[in-house]
């Protein structure tokens, strides 16, 4: 029986992860569950116990190191192993720089401590678990972690700081049997950038990024799961985060001008 941890799983991508793995391996798969809310981690946990799967709810706040370490913890004295980590665990930011106050600008600390340390934390626990399994990581990162996205300055930051630390880990474990996989998703269709930080560090309450041709989130989960299954490198979403990744090594002001392109016109630059 595999062990696989998935932090942020109370809903959005984590949830529908965990769904996906219970209904695929039913009695072969234990999941350990985290998240800030208990009440709907539990639901989720439910629904994974009902297609035969066992779950473990870990109140978890990735932001604080000892959540962290404690969740790595609980899965090993529940399962006594631990085959995958998903480091899911996130939140958004809509902002222009130069909107953020100075005394307002402490919750890009906070972004930073949730979307990369909380990752870290994580990671870091469970590292020798996954050692000993020759098992995986998988770090959701954003194609915000891949090209700078106007009005994202902290996301963004956050995101590519992801994407250098998984990926000078992946070169690190390469002999170790232990495979590191980065997804970097678009706009998918949850609520994490209604609930992310707005200038004054409150929840934004709406997306300042066009959402017609957002990914569904249980494409979304499929493919990162696909990309833990075959233990790749990187997981690049969408035909245009494909194109927008090369276009950058050759023309760099196109790029600028998509992320441009993707924002709403009321949060575009003034």
């Amino acid at each position: 029986m595999k062990t696989i941890v998935i932090t942020g799983a109370s809903d959005g991508i984590g949830a529908e992860m965990a769904r996906q793995l219970a209904r695929q391996h039913r009695t072969d798969v234990a999941l350990a569950l985290a998240a800030r809310n208990e009440a709907r981690l539990t639901q989720v946990a439910t629904q994974c116990a009902d297609l035969g799967a066992q779950a473990l709810v870990v109140k978890t706040d990735v932001s604080q190191e000892a959540d962290c370490r404690q969740l790595v913890a609980s899965a090993i004295d529940s399962f006594g192993r631990i085959d995958a980590l998903i480091n899911n665990a996130g939140m958004s930011a809509q902002a222009l720089f130069e909107d953020v106050k100075a005394e307002d600008l402490g919750w890009y600390e906070q972004l930073m401590r949730i979307n990369l340390w909380g990752s870290v934390w994580c990671t870091h626990a469970a590292l020798p678990h996954l050692k000993a399994s020759r098992g995986s990581i998988v770090a959701v990162s954003s194609l915000a972690g891949l090209v700078g996205v106007p009005g994202r300055t902290a996301y963004s930051a956050s995101k590519f700081a992801m994407t250098g630390f998984f990926e000078a880990l992946r070169a690190e474990l390469k002999g170790a049997g232990v495979s590191v996989t980065t997804a970097y998703p678009g706009v998918v269709a949850t609520q994490i950038r209604y609930r992310g930080f707005n200038a004054a560090g409150v929840a934004a309450g709406a997306s300042g990024l066009k959402e017609d041709k957002a990914m569904s989130v249980e494409e979304c989960a499929r493919l990162i799961l696909q990309g833990l299954e075959k233990r790749e490198r990187e997981v690049v979403m969408g035909a245009r985060g494909k194109l927008g990744r090369w276009l950058k090594l050759i023309a760099p002001g196109a790029v600028e001008s998509m992320a441009l392109a993707a924002l709403k016109d009321e949060v575009k630059p003034h």
